[in-house]
């Protein structure tokens, strides 16, 4: 037994012994990883094989760097790609656990967009478990340190090195060939990374992630004019008819956009505790002068609101990897909703209170039109309310009045709320509403910031009415994306009332509210499916602005014998009859699964499936290869991005100016009294001040009270 211990210790004392353990703990790691961190929807005995085997050969591959180099170089080199790799497999770990997808480069390459004040979620996101992916790093340098594994500085032969290269790209080639039998079309058709994580691994995902991204760096500089063509014809052969019984109901209107974040349907007439979570988004819902939608589906991908953004006012969907509006917003040309609509005369207006570089806001809203971008800078209230992600939305919507009354009428403002936003957490003295019970902490605070934000926007529409606006004005409002991923099942079944939460459930769980409200809008619950994709076609109609020849995606949600195909980013779609969820597919009234397809069935399936893919991939080419520029219908006129300042002086020096000349603000209506004041919040912070205020002034009342005093008696003294 002795002899035999000792034959281990001196094979773990020589480089070999040492690189295969360094293998060894990496795969196990990562399988481990794999298992427990992610949900691959792993199916069947083949993709759980691959599984196993996708971290065998880039880890050899990567770690036998080490082995062409001599001495200690190597045992360090080998250490130091341990710990590289393990840091990329402990990122993703992180990102996937709240956004269901890994990390690419172009979202790292925008990073800086939206890492304002993150460090919120990633402690709510951070599991003790997650650092045991670094128990091996530390495991072997404590080896090496403490000698219970010595350096072997002995030279190995380089054809060693060699073979072993060739073996990693040997086992590679296997894994990628049996990775095709069982999914064909896996780096050319899919939409989901997770299936290329699944069968080939994330440190293969992250090259061809890498290349990817080179890819499609050389295919906007090698784009041409005639690439438009196909995205017309097929658009031009597929565009859908706009409603005749809507057109124009609402032109000249002013419009304002509500983007209510990371708000869910199902929460619409949810009650919790006895309440209604959201009193004030139901009255709108069920108003007779407001379209309602409920089967309106968000449709964003790793851009999340900037992917909503995109679609509600370009009808062009995210890109499958990153935000278009960073890595694209700055440079490309766009023919976007608030550069149409300046043409019909509006004065158009974004809203948000945070810094105006997240999501690259301030440079895509040029290339989109905005005559304004009221940003953090804006608002006297700073940073003191800032909720981690820009002003609480109390606060926030109470100091945009001053700014919306004097907008010339018409208008189109789109006010971007944050407070429901993950990870839910509010302030006690904000909060009217307990916590729901399902054990997790993400779910459980999701009623609380969803009743905060339904009673901000409540005291939005009381002062819409006191200025007037509301008679004038149509309202949109929307959820931007899902608030609660898919990775909480468990506790979603819970909350619904439900045994059970599977992928089909989690694919209808994507709705989000959609709702115009206007008075005199023929209103009503509308039955059909649709998404974010669709929102700019219906507005334009309802604007009696023509549409017809423009590069969209979508199509009216208020047209007759509309297609209603819902596409999601990653390939997956939801019509009224059939919803494809990965490889899978169900009855979508029931969501019964269906075992094996009939021959009806796969020619309607495949039908929407092309049209699904098609769609996504001409859209990816627009954005990719900067397309607009080369299309120049005579009805735009191109944006020019140095006619636009943001700049607080600027701004404001403009919005001065646009009153002046236009006259039709309600500022200017109302002889130049402000109705800004009439905006009433219950916001505590708002009372506290307004507290500390008046006990200030008192206290500065009684001491020049106390002063006057003083002096008087020194007068009569003095006499």
């Amino acid at each position: 037994m002795k002899q035999f211990g000792a034959k281990i210790q001196s094979f773990f004392n020589s480089r070999l012994g040492f690189f295969v353990l360094a293998i060894a703990l990496f795969w196990g790691k990562t399988y481990w990883a794999y298992q427990t961190k992610f949900n691959l929807g792993v199916a069947g005995s083949m993709q759980d094989f691959l599984l196993a085997l996708n971290p065998i050969p880039t880890t050899l591959l990567l770690f036998g760097i080490a082995l062409y180099m001599n001495g200690r170089k190597s045992y360090i080199t080998m250490l130091i790609i341990d710990a590289i790799t393990t840091t990329w497999l402990f990122a993703n770990i992180l990102y996937y656990r709240e956004f269901s997808d890994f990390l690419t480069f172009t979202l790292i390459k925008g990073s800086g967009a939206v890492s304002n004040n993150l460090s919120k979620g990633i402690l709510g996101i951070l599991n003790p478990t997650d650092f045991l992916v670094f128990a091996d790093v530390i495991l072997l340098i404590l080896l090496l340190s403490f000698k219970v594994i010595r350096m072997d500085i002995r030279p190995i032969k380089k054809r060693f090195a060699i073979g072993v290269s060739l073996l990693a790209a040997l086992l590679f080639g296997a894994n990628l060939s049996m990775a095709y039998s069982d999914r064909s079309g896996l780096l050319t058709r899919t939409f989901d990374n997770n299936y290329i994580v699944k069968y080939l691994g994330l440190n293969a995902y992250t090259v061809v992630d890498g290349v990817k991204t080179a890819k499609n760096s050389a295919v906007k500089a090698n784009a041409k004019a005639s690439d438009i063509n196909s995205v017309l014809s097929y658009l031009n052969k597929n565009r859908t008819t706009p409603s005749v019984t809507y057109s124009g109901v609402a032109k000249g209107k002013n419009v304002f956009v509500i983007h209510l974040e990371s708000l869910q349907q199902f929460i619409i007439d949810f009650k919790w505790d006895g309440q209604e979570v959201t009193p004030n988004l139901n009255k709108l819902y069920h108003d007779q002068n407001t379209l309602s939608f409920d089967n309106f589906y968000n449709q964003v991908g790793q851009g999340k609101t900037a992917d909503a953004e995109m679609m509600l006012e370009n009808s062009l969907f995210g890109l499958p990897e990153g935000s278009a509006m960073v890595t694209d917003g700055t440079s490309n040309t766009f023919q976007a909703v608030p550069a149409i609509l300046d043409e019909q005369g509006y004065t158009t207006a974004a809203f948000h209170g945070d810094v105006p570089s997240f999501w690259n806001r301030d440079n895509t809203y040029k290339s989109w039109g905005y005559d304004y971008y009221f940003s953090k800078e804006y608002f006297s209230s700073g940073k003191n309310y800032d909720v981690g992600y820009g002003l609480k939305d109390k606060i926030f919507l109470k100091d945009s009045a001053k700014y919306i009354e004097q907008l010339p009428q018409p208008f189109y403002a789109k006010l971007i709320t944050v407070t429901n936003h993950y990870p839910y957490t509010l302030d006690k003295a904000n909060t009217s509403i307990k916590q729901t019970d399902t054990g997790d902490d993400t779910v459980d605070g999701y009623v609380q910031t969803a009743k905060y934000l339904d009673q901000a926007i409540g005291e939005l529409m009381t002062w819409i009415k006191t200025s007037g606006l509301d008679k004038n004005s149509m309202l949109v409002l929307y959820g931007d994306h899902y608030g609660i991923s898919g990775n909480h099942k468990k506790a979603v079944a819970k909350l619904l009332g439900e045994k059970t939460f599977n992928d089909f459930d989690n694919a209808q769980f994507q709705k989000v509210p959609f709702m115009i409200h206007m008075p005199g809008l023929k209103g009503g619950i509308n039955h059909t499916y649709g998404g974010e994709i669709d929102v700019m076609p219906t507005l334009l109609n309802l604007l009696g602005v023509k549409n017809t020849g423009t590069v969209q995606f979508g199509s009216d949600l208020l047209a007759p014998n509309r297609n209603q195909t819902v596409a999601f980013r990653n390939g997956d779609f939801v019509t009224p009859t059939y919803t494809k969820v990965g490889s899978r597919y169900y009855m979508t009234q029931t969501g019964k699964e269906i075992e094996k397809l009939t021959a009806a069935q796969k020619e309607a399936v495949n039908q929407a499936t092309n049209r699904v893919t098609t769609e996504l991939s001409l859209s990816d080419k627009v954005i990719t290869g900067d397309l607009l520029r080369f299309y120049k219908p005579s009805w735009f006129k191109p944006v020019d991005k140095k006619d636009y300042s943001y700049k607080l002086s600027n701004g404001l020096k403009q919005l001065k100016e646009a009153q002046e000349k236009k006259k039709t603000s309600v500022l200017m209506k109302n002889d130049g009294k402000s109705l800004a004041d009439e905006y009433k919040t219950d916001a505590p912070e708002l009372k506290t001040s307004e507290a500390e205020s008046a006990s200030s002034s008192e206290s500065a009342a009684a001491d020049e009270s106390s002063s006057s005093s003083s002096r008087s008696s020194s007068s009569s003294a003095a006499k």
